[in-house]
């Protein structure tokens, strides 16, 4: 019997140490996202200004260096630094992933709520065209969105945010529906707000914040399609400096045993998803308190 009662008075114990091991954790793992976001967002901004060296700068005699002091990250096939190199890329790539996120929020956002705040009709026919949509690979729509342009940025971007705005549009509607059925919604409509002050004032304010994750979520992602896209060679043109095109680039020398050209261009796009995914994990634990609480136990 004394056994049981000390087991009982044990197990809050073992339960408040787990709990404190898991937020640990989880402050160790956002604040090294947030150094790691910190430094990608340094390096973006500060080093193609202050590093007066032309990426494009070809000097064959120093062809596939191996990393060192003078290049870090070693040079590429054909003489250029790799670690100048993978700096432009990463812009380029997360140039491409915060235009393109931002916009198929805009749209999934719009789509979203007004499916949802208008109902009937409308909303059962905008469903179907998501649904229709979401039946379609992203990567071969994007392929055929992106096959119509000459390659460039700004295709890519039209792409991304294009295929990418589906699931917003969903998180939106549940959202907005779920809002809908609040006491101060009737109460606006009782006193003779119209349809479209409901959805500015109200619904629109009260998804802003899943819109905003699901945006932050979006970054990441784009940017693995978009170095889909120039890996495939559809993206961006081959001369230009990208994630999927400096991998893309050093396959031939993977094959001949010269591991740097592709792995830290690789490591350039896995550990700032990473990060990103951190942050917004956080974030989305912020959000819902309720799951923040289970994700403890």
């Amino acid at each position: 019997m004394a056994d049981l009662t000390k087991t009982d008075a044990a197990a809050p114990t073992v339960w408040r140490a787990h709990g404190r091991t898991r937020r640990s954790t989880r402050t160790v793992r956002v604040r090294t996202s947030a150094v790691i976001v910190t430094a990608v967002a340094l390096a973006v901004l500060l080093v193609p200004p202050l590093v007066q060296l032309d990426e494009q700068a070809v000097d064959l005699a120093l062809k596939l260096q191996p990393p060192s002091l003078a290049h870090p990250f070693g040079t590429d096939d054909v003489g250029r630094d790799l670690l100048l190199r993978c700096v432009y890329g990463l812009r380029v790539s997360l140039l491409v992933g915060l235009v393109a996120a931002l916009v198929a929020t805009v749209i999934g956002t719009a789509v979203g709520a007004a499916a949802a705040a208008f109902g009937g009709w409308t909303d059962r026919v905008v469903m179907r065209v998501v649904d229709t949509f979401s039946s379609v690979p992203h990567l071969l729509l994007g392929i055929f969105i992106v096959a119509m342009f000459r390659p460039g940025v700004w295709p890519v971007i039209v792409s991304v945010a294009l295929t990418h705005w589906l699931s917003t549009a969903r998180i939106v509607r549940s959202e907005v529906l779920s809002l809908r059925s609040r006491p101060y919604i009737d109460a606006a409509v009782s006193g003779g707000a119209s349809r479209g002050r409901v959805i500015v004032r109200h619904l629109l304010p009260g998804v802003l914040p899943q819109a905003a994750l699901a945006a932050v979520l979006m970054v990441p992602h784009a940017m693995w399609h978009e170095s889909a896209l120039s890996f495939l060679g559809l993206g961006l043109p081959s001369h230009q400096a990208s994630l999927g095109n400096l991998i893309q680039s050093a396959r031939g020398s993977l094959l001949a045993g010269d591991w740097w050209p592709t792995l830290f261009p690789g490591l350039f796009l896995i550990v700032p998803t990473l990060a990103v995914a951190g942050l917004a994990g956080a974030w989305r634990e912020r959000i819902h308190p309720r799951r923040r609480s289970e994700l403890m136990l």
